[in-house]
């Protein structure tokens, strides 16, 4: 170990995150160039609405399928090699996509994507554990998870304006590129704290005296993955995010049809109109981490700090009850974009608790776990949604059961969640 000697407390962690979001805004912008060229995909090869949807939904059935194996192959040989090599993995895939002409070209370039890219949140998770002290989690975690909303909301023009320039293709090949030129740089800047070579003895104190558990320093995993879901704070975890994927995919899935159809607009004022909910929840999701942190603070109480944020984002989210019953458009999408602010308030939550409450070297595996569950979830929602609304012909039981459900979420982290501390195993187990 190499630590620089000052008296000044370094900030390596702090870079470490700003790689992090980094990441999380490529691996979103890589989602964004389907959604924006599906219509022309679809033009040019004559696909139809089914055969579009299979395609977009092959990302998320191995996304969703792979997280636990992802997170466990985080914890055991580390996120450093883990996350280079999943990011150069989706990255390839991604720009592969350019070169499909079938449907299934197109499902097995996103099928494999799906695969690198379940990668990423485990090991973020992971990351976070081992980098920061308890008393920043709160934060780093809204910081790299907000890198979703910018890669959904931001990037979406910049695509949009590509495609209509250059072609649907050149999209999906500029951010394979950037996902290949950020692998580099993490596998040449990222090390553990004890072996980073930019940290000093000061940065690493902080850190670890800062942690309930020393993550990362053995990689010795005291359980097997499934053994987790015997623990009651587990299975709330997994019930909670469940909830809030469910209305969170409304958002990445139908919102935009539910302006054009429901509320009709017309396509360009959608466009500008579906980046509010977005840019709210940067907003939202950051804020929210600074104040789970103050909490934990002001009281030395994770318990408070975390549950203030889980159930109060999701009651605040249940607002999208009330999105549909108004006649109102600006207070329809006011409600709706509030609604997605409580969400993402919860979200840097929900994020934190694998740290808090994973046995020691198993942050990714736990993170792998919850994310799994909550993407079924999220593949359900926009199922259940589009049935819903071709049975009634309207959102708005729609989005009164999406309502329903971030409730169920803030019931479960009200009374599901115990006391929020790691796990102990026995020794004796």
């Amino acid at each position: 170990m190499n630590l620089v000697q000052t008296a000044q407390k370094s900030n390596v962690r702090w870079k470490i995150a700003a790689l992090m979001w980094g990441g999380v805004v490529i691996n979103y912008l890589d989602r964004t160039c389907l959604s924006a060229a599906a219509p022309f995909i679809m033009k040019e090869f004559s696909f139809d609405a089914q055969e579009m949807g299979l395609v977009m939904s092959a990302f998320f059935f191995t996304y969703a399928l792979c997280q636990i194996p992802a997170g466990w192959l985080a914890d055991k040989v580390g996120q450093r090699i883990t996350l280079f090599g999943a990011v150069i993995w989706w990255s390839l895939a991604t720009a592969a996509t350019a070169l499909s002409r079938t449907p299934l070209g197109f499902i097995i370039a996103r099928a494999v994507m799906g695969i690198g890219e379940s990668a990423g949140p485990p090991s973020n998770a992971g990351i976070t554990a081992k980098w920061f002290p308890d008393s920043e989690r709160a934060k780093v975690s809204a910081l790299w998870d907000s890198g979703t909303k910018v890669g959904t909301a931001i990037a979406m023009p910049m695509v949009v304006w590509l495609i209509a320039s250059y072609g649907w293709q050149i999209p999906f090949l500029l951010a394979g590129g950037l996902g290949l030129l950020w692998a580099g740089l993490w596998i040449w800047y990222y090390h553990e704290p004890e072996q980073h070579k930019k940290i000093n003895s000061q940065e690493l104190s902080y850190i670890r005296d800062g942690q309930a558990k020393k993550e990362g320093i053995d990689h010795v995993q005291p359980m097997k993955w499934y053994e987790l879901l015997k623990y009651r704070n587990v299975k709330a975890m997994c019930v909670g995010f469940f909830m809030l994927n469910y209305s969170v995919y409304f958002f990445m899935t139908w919102f935009p049809a539910y302006l054009v159809q429901e509320r009709g607009m017309k396509i360009m004022t959608m466009g500008w109109v579906a980046m509010i909910p977005p840019l709210v929840g940067i907003v939202a999701e950051l804020f929210g981490g600074f104040f789970s942190d103050y909490i934990y603070k002001k009281t030395g109480s994770l318990t408070k700090a975390r549950k203030i944020n889980l159930v109060g984002g999701m009651l605040v989210a249940t607002l999208i009850i009330f999105a549909g019953l108004t006649d109102s458009v600006i207070v329809s999408v006011a409600l709706l974009s509030i609604s997605y602010g409580g969400l993402v308030f919860a979200a840097c939550a929900v994020w934190s608790l694998p740290g808090d409450i994973a046995p020691r070297n198993m942050t990714s595996v736990l993170g792998g776990l919850q994310n799994c569950v909550s993407n079924i979830g999220g593949v359900l929602g926009p199922i259940v949604t589009g049935a819903i609304i071709a049975a009634t012909g309207s959102f708005i039981p729609a989005l009164i059961v999406s309502g329903i459900g971030t409730l169920i979420g803030a019931l479960t982290y009200f009374f599901g969640l115990g006391e929020i501390e790691p796990i102990e195993v026995q020794n004796n187990k």
